[in-house]
């Protein structure tokens, strides 16, 4: 009988704090984000100075990418909201996107899980908060399998930009 060949082995997930080396793949990540949740075709002059402005200053959040090897195969940005009600702060995940070929491997969760060790650890970080586009049911279950809830609040908004 014949001996099954080995199994190939994907690479561990890891994540890291994103650096001015990622660049490219984050305005990538992010335009494709755009466009397969929204439908948007993002400027990508803006995109990319937005980005960089994030990761220059730290001031308006910060990027977390997770790599398979040597790859970036995941990304999201984390920003920051003050509560009063709480006196902490809820850490927004916004951008997410992992590449299509490393989907359903557990790229977000590994990103998702690295987020709110983080967030615990500090102690001034009351919770974790997402939004989610209406339509994006493959979204919306991963979040709920990762435990987050869906609040009683609706987002409104007055867009400058777009």
């Amino acid at each position: 009988m014949p001996s099954k060949p080995p199994r190939s082995r994907r690479p561990a997930i890891t994540v890291r704090p994103a650096t001015l080396a990622d660049l490219d793949v984050l305005v990538r990540f992010s335009a494709a984000m755009a466009k397969e949740t929204e439908g948007r075709v993002l400027p990508l002059g803006r995109l990319r100075k937005g980005i960089r402005s994030v990761l220059e200053s730290g001031e308006h959040g910060r990027y977390l990418v997770a790599e398979s090897g040597a790859s970036v195969v995941g990304q999201l940005l984390l920003t920051y909201e003050w509560s009063d009600w709480r006196n902490g702060v809820f850490w927004w995940i916004q951008s997410v996107y992992v590449a299509p070929s490393a989907r359903r491997r557990g790229v977000y969760q590994t990103l998702h899980k690295h987020v709110v060790r983080d967030a615990r650890e500090r102690g001034d970080v009351c919770g974790v908060r997402l939004y989610v586009e209406q339509d994006n049911r493959a979204a919306q279950a991963a979040y709920a399998g990762l435990g987050l809830t869906v609040t009683a609040y609706r987002i409104y908004e007055q867009d400058f930009a777009l």
